[in-house]
Order: C-alpha cells, then structure tokens, then sequence
C-alpha cells in the first residue's frame, strides 16, 4: 500500500469525524430544547415521550434506506443530505409559537422532530460506514486499528452529545427557543459547506442491492447484534429520555443543573467508549476474545438496573443522589458494550455492502430508541422511575439472550451477500 492512499484515508476518516461531530454537537442541544421547553409549558411525561416517537420511529426507515442509498450514491452525499435535512427540521421546528393549540402545537413538534430523526440516521449511517472504507484505505496492516477507529468515534461522538445537552440549555436560557435553532441551523451550513470543499464526492460508491431480498440478507452475526441492539438502546432510552430528567427536575434540580448532568454523563460514557480497546483484550481474529467480552459486559449491565430499582424502594431517601450514582455506574458497563457492538458490526458487515449492513443494524438501534423512548413516557406516568428501571431490566435480560447467541466466526453469510 502507498502512503498516499493512507493518507487520504487518516484525512478522510477525520473529515468524517470533525462533521459527525459538529452534527451530534446541534442534536443534542436539540433534545434538551425541545424537552425543557414543553416541560415548561406544562405537557406531561407521557406527552413529553411523543414528540420524540417519530424522530426516533423516522431512524428505522432512514438507516434501511440510508445505508442503500450510501452505497449507491457514495457516502459523501448521504452526509450532505443528512446536514441539509437536519437544516429543514430546525427551520421547520423554529416556526412553532406556544401559542398554538395543543391540537396543532404537538403533531407539528412531532413532525419536526420526525424530520431531525431521519437527519440524525441518515448521517449517522454513513459516518459510522465511512470508517471502514477510510480505515481499509489507511490500514497499513496494523492490527486493531478498526476496534480503535470505531471506538474513538464512537466515543468522541457522544461526548460531543453531552456537549449538546449542556450547550441546548444554556441557549435556551440566553436567547431562547426560536434564536437557538436559527443558530445552529447556521453552524451545520458551515459543516455542509466543510463535507462539499474536502471530501471526495464518490467515497464508499459500491454495488448496492438490487431487491429487498438481496438487502436483507444477512449473516447470523449481524442478525444477532440487531436484536441486541434493539434491546440495549430501548433499556437506556427506557429511563433516559424522560424519566431520569423528570424525577430530578422534580426532586428539586432546575434546568441547567439537569442538562449540565446530563451532559456531563455523555460526555464520560463518550470517553468510556473511545477507552474500550484498553478495557476489552482484542484477538488477531477480531473476535475470539471480543465476544466473549461482549457476552460478560451484557451480564454486568442487566444486573445494574434490577439492583437500582431494588435499593430505591427500600430506601427512597436521597433517592436524586442514588440514581445519578447508579446512572453513573450504569454509563460505564453501557459505554464498553456500545462500543463493542459498534466494533462488532463492522467486524461482522460484508465489505463490499457495508454501508447496507451498517445501516440494517442502525435500523434496529432506531428501533430500540424508539420502543424505550415510548415506554419511557409511558412507564414513568404509570409507576415513576421504579417502572422504568424495571423495563429496563428486562429488555437487558434480552439484550444477554442475544449476546450469547453470537458466533465466534463471519463465515455465516446468506445468499448473495456471501458471494
């Protein structure tokens, strides 16, 4: 391999990078907005849990056709239609007035949220697929370096998603709903001008697949790690998203002491993530010993909400104080098994149809955001935060299920991807 390639790859993969980046920074800034603003005007938890049904429902669609799309028409322009997507959905967000009626407040706040959904995956599919065009163009024969490249992006992704929980409630403290949107809308056209002036139009271009069939089929593996997917996100969204914010606003925390925690728990599950390589021993075949790490990790996280759940009913008091503390030991084991699993999929995807593979597993991630998401709201205004920790618990007990079901080997392909 020459260096040039090589270097096109590093230079590449930290476009990539610096893009997602800036894109994740404005989303979570977009979450904390849109949940403190209607929280403020009085709709309740379950409602609350409904404006984001449809960003999160619109992922599972957009990762299916997204990573198609990736391979079909490259991955730089998927990332441009995500950023330009992810434009309109805050422009169209920004319009709203408090003013409105519920009847038409709520669905156009659904609405735009289900245009941001479709932004978030769209971009996410093809950031996290250009990492191993990127890491092949670059690899050089050094073992490991895929784990690592995922790892940090992954990692880095999410501490600038705490970030963004910080960031949105300190806009929306100094200029407000409206101004807030309107600015980041302009800080994303600075990233799309960025993607269009330094990465090559046509990265990732391969054959896509020519049917429905053809797209779903996949290996054992990546059937397996969806389904645990599903599971993990749908168990952290089960309490995330609207339980955790609500029982510390209302345990007395005020807005910018919950977004500032909020933040601050991205940003160490972030850093956890881009640690992982350290943390888990990696296997020249990249995953005899990966696996079996994944499977031990999956045990270790659905113990920790069952034993939450358990130590806030005998004992209430403090109960702010137990459950950022359980949270925090909850964030480590959950970031080592994202990060596994993010590694895991690229290590299980065909290389000529990654992308399609890549956005499959998304789809299902979308998939779990959506179902915990919905049963955050749900769970939360039924029984309170015991409710949500047992959900959580049980869709971890899944999550285990199909952990340890994962094989050891890619040799697994279906159909006309195994060719």
């Amino acid at each position: 391999m020459t260096r040039a390639p090589a270097a096109a790859g590093l230079r590449n993969y930290a476009i990539v990078t610096a893009a997602y980046w800036g894109f994740t920074l404005t989303d979570g800034a977009l979450r904390m907005i849109v949940l403190f603003t209607f929280f403020k005007l009085g709709y309740s938890p379950f409602t609350l849990a409904f404006l984001f049904v449809l960003y999160e429902a619109a992922g599972i669609g957009a990762n299916l056709i997204g990573g198609w799309l990736a391979a079909r028409f490259g991955i730089t322009r998927m990332l441009m239609v995500g950023l330009v997507t992810q434009i309109s959905g805050f422009l169209v967000l920004s319009a709203v007035s408090p003013l409105w009626a519920a009847g038409l407040l709520v669905p156009w706040v659904v609405m735009a949220q289900g245009i941001c959904g479709v932004a978030k995956d769209l971009t996410k599919t093809a950031s996290k697929s250009a990492i191993k065009i990127t890491e092949a163009d670059a690899k050089g024969g050094v073992e490991g370096r895929l784990f690592r490249w995922v790892a940090w992006f992954t990692g880095s992704k999410n501490a600038m998603k705490g970030l963004g929980f910080l960031l949105g409630g300190v806009l929306l403290e100094a200029i407000g709903f409206r101004p807030a949107l309107w600015l980041m809308a302009a800080a994303l056209g600075l990233v799309l001008v960025g993607v269009v002036a330094f990465l090559p139009p046509l990265l990732g271009k391969a054959k896509a697949s020519r049917s429905v069939k053809e797209l779903f089929a996949k290996n054992r593996g990546v059937n397996l790690l969806a389904l645990a997917r599903v599971a993990l996100f749908g168990a952290r969204d089960v309490w995330f998203v609207v339980g955790v914010p609500v029982y510390l606003y209302a345990s007395g925390w005020t807005f910018v002491m919950v977004g500032g925690f909020l933040a601050l728990w991205t940003i160490g599950y972030g850093l956890v993530q881009a640690m992982a390589p350290a943390v888990v021993t990696r296997s020249p075949d990249g995953l005899s010993r990966e696996v079996p790490a994944a499977r031990w990790w999956a045990l270790a996280l659905a113990v920790i909400p069952a034993a939450l759940a358990g130590w806030l009913a005998m004992s209430p008091a403090y109960g702010d104080v137990v459950l950022v503390a359980g949270l925090c030991v909850f964030g480590f084991a959950f970031a080592v098994n994202s990060s596994l699993h993010s590694y895991l999929i690229l290590a299980y995807a065909g290389s000529e149809k990654a992308a399609e593979d890549v956005g499959f597993y998304y789809a299902a991630n979308a998939a779990g955001r959506f179902i915990g998401t919905l049963l955050s709201g749900l769970l939360y205004q039924v029984g309170g935060i015991y409710t949500c920790l047992g959900g959580s618990a049980l869709m971890l007990a899944l999550c285990l299920a199909a952990t340890l079901l994962l094989p050891l080997n890619t040799r697994s392909r279906i159909g006309p991807a195994a060719a």
